[in-house]
């Protein structure tokens, strides 16, 4: 089995695992539970706040202590325990640090995914501009088979999703124990404490720019869960409508959601192409635009005459995504040494996942019981509305605060 096969194989795995439950625990929490929007928020908070610690820690044992493919598959095993539990769980607070433990052995498992592709590859001598995102691509396919699974299977607003969720956790576990090997950094004689330590990389901060490119991922980390956390309750939301209770997009809101899942693969695709040609400060930029027009969209779309608002708020969704994680991936990449490589994509998820998502998630779901609750109805204009407002300002901010990379050349070059 190639190289290139087995990574993929992990990528198709590692999102599947994430993908059966991920935009679907909002039915299962609302429809099913009856749980409240801010004890929701709390809920997808849990990513956030595993996010803070656990990628960052994970990249500073695996650069300096434990094989990076041995760390992911223990991660996983954890993982797969816990999944199995959680239809257990019948009290919304115990049900938070249940899915707050979960998070802390999955969260640390993306960053280290990349960091096995990128060593690995390296190691080979391939091209991992080049040759990376063709490769993530399926894992996008992963999430989009987990939810079509999920969502046909009729486990949408059942605790069978999380069964799932689990037994491909322990594939994976088992999988990645046999990944190539990814050993520790030799420590270098003169190394200081700091870098023998593994927290070298917090050293990046130091740099205005890479500052204020983690700032920024933090930003549009929120923007990510945002979209997660409501995109199918949302849908669900119409089956109190006469006119829409019977239309695809609220009897199977996964199928429509994995729209935006599909045309990620397709924009993973097209990354090496305007990296090239547009270089990654403008790459991103694009990726802000993106978030705008998602939100908008779903603003004004609805299950019927509406419907091609929501596609196409799925379609731009992938170059929301890609365009600024997967190529924030690989602008880490090329500004950091090999040696830090691991706590480098930790400390980006960080940030990212970590921060983002836990202020997005938790005053998100503050804001919209306090300002968009109408009647005991949510009120999703005014919410997708709000969402579009942020992102906008975000990408202004962007537009005349971060300037291009030095080595700018790593991209256009195809490098």
């Amino acid at each position: 089995m190639t190289l290139k096969l087995r990574l993929t194989i992990m990528q198709f795995l590692q999102f599947f695992v994430w993908g059966s439950w991920l935009l679907t625990i909002g039915a299962y929490w609302f429809q099913t539970k009856q749980w409240s929007g801010t004890e929701f928020g709390a809920i997808f908070s849990t990513m956030g706040i595993a996010s803070l610690f656990m990628p960052a820690i994970s990249g500073i044992i695996a650069d300096r202590w434990i094989n990076a493919e041995k760390l992911y598959a223990f991660y996983h095993l954890m993982g797969a325990a816990i999944l199995c539990y959680v239809p257990q769980v019948n009290d919304p607070k115990v049900m938070f640090w249940v899915m707050l433990l979960n998070m802390i052995f999955y969260m640390p498992t993306i960053s280290l995914s990349i960091s096995v592709s990128y060593s690995t590859m390296n190691a080979a001598g391939l091209n991992v501009i080049k040759d990376y995102p063709p490769i993530r691509v399926w894992g996008t396919v992963g999430f989009i088979a987990a939810l079509w699974t999920t969502s046909l299977a009729g486990f949408e607003t059942s605790a069978a999703q999380f069964y799932v969720a689990s037994a491909v956790s322990l594939v994976l576990a088992i999988y990645g124990f046999f990944m190539p090997a990814c050993p520790p950094h030799q420590k270098s004689a003169n190394a200081t404490l700091w870098q023998n330590l593994g927290l070298d990389a917090f050293s990046l901060f130091k740099d205005f720019n890479m500052a204020l490119f983690f700032l920024f991922a933090m930003l549009l980390g929120a923007a990510l869960q945002l979209t997660n956390a409501y995109g199918d309750t949302f849908l669900h939301d119409f089956a109190a409508i006469d006119a829409y209770k019977n239309s695809l997009a609220v009897t199977h809101p996964a199928v429509i959601l994995s729209i935006s899942q599909i045309s990620e693969t397709l924009f993973i695709i097209t990354i090496p192409f305007f990296l090239r040609n547009f270089g990654i400060k403008n790459v991103m930029i694009m990726s802000m635009l993106a978030w705008v027009l998602r939100f908008g969209l779903l603003a004004f779309g609805d299950p019927a005459g509406g419907l091609w608002m929501i596609v196409l708020s799925c379609i731009v969704y992938g170059m929301a995504f890609d365009f600024f994680n997967i190529s924030g991936s690989l602008f880490v990449e090329t500004q950091v040494q090999p040696r830090m490589r691991a706590s480098a994509q930790g400390l980006f998820m960080m940030m990212c996942n970590g921060f983002g998502a836990f202020f997005g998630s938790v005053l998100s779901g503050i804001m919209i019981d306090r300002f968009f609750m109408i009647d005991g109805h949510y009120h999703w204009q005014g919410i997708w509305l709000s969402f579009a407002g942020y992102s906008l300002v975000v990408m202004i901010l962007f537009l005349f605060l971060f300037k291009k990379p030095a080595n700018e050349h790593a991209y256009t070059a195809g490098k």
